[in-house]
């Protein structure tokens, strides 16, 4: 049997009650939380819990959502992949990925996403997928350049965290683009 959900280094699944811990690990990671996005205040083992509770149990979204990113080699919780930012009419969302530091530099993310992309332009029927990065994120950059996303611009001095603003760099690929750089199997 064969899982559309996964891939050659993971598995994207449901969030469960108890990827607390994990979660709570990466969060604690906060030189690793400033290249994605800005610190947020630390939450209680209590909060932490409460909020995978919630997502183990949220109720379907349309087709925003958040999963899990799995190692298949040894069932650990790596990261988590998301889609959100809907744009029905014009067919466009947005996508988020986080890796945990201890995870990254192993594959995981550049098995992940496309797995994403598959079902949100294969399945879903959207276009075009967006995604923004920090301009001093290299690693980040670097890893949406090797997917197949396209730069399509910059905002600058867009976001204000660790004491000054930080340009954001725009990143777009449509769903003919992925398909030319990731096939879809040929078994179906």
């Amino acid at each position: 049997m064969s899982s559309f959900w996964v891939g050659n280094l993971v598995r994207l699944r449901g969030i469960e009650p108890e990827d607390w811990e994990a979660f709570r690990k990466f969060d604690e990671d906060t030189d690793d939380m400033r290249r994605s996005h800005r610190i947020e205040q630390p939450f209680s083992a209590a909060r932490q819990r409460e909020w995978a509770e919630q997502a183990a149990l949220k109720k379907p979204d349309g087709d925003k959502f958040q999963l899990a990113i799995e190692s298949l080699a040894d069932g650990v919780l790596v990261g988590s992949v998301s889609a959100f930012f809907l744009d029905y009419r014009a067919g466009r969302f947005g996508y988020g990925i986080a890796i945990g530091s201890e995870h990254k530099g192993r594959g995981y993310g550049s098995d992940a996403v496309p797995l994403l992309l598959r079902f949100m332009f294969g399945e879903r029927r959207f276009h075009k997928c967006e995604a923004g990065v920090w301009a001093f994120n290299e690693p980040s950059l670097a890893f949406h350049r090797k997917l197949g996303f396209t730069e399509e611009g910059r905002l600058r001095n867009h976001e204000f965290f660790a004491g000054r603003h930080h340009d954001a760099v725009l990143f777009g690929m449509t769903a003919p683009e992925f398909a030319a750089r990731h096939p879809y199997p040929s078994e179906i």
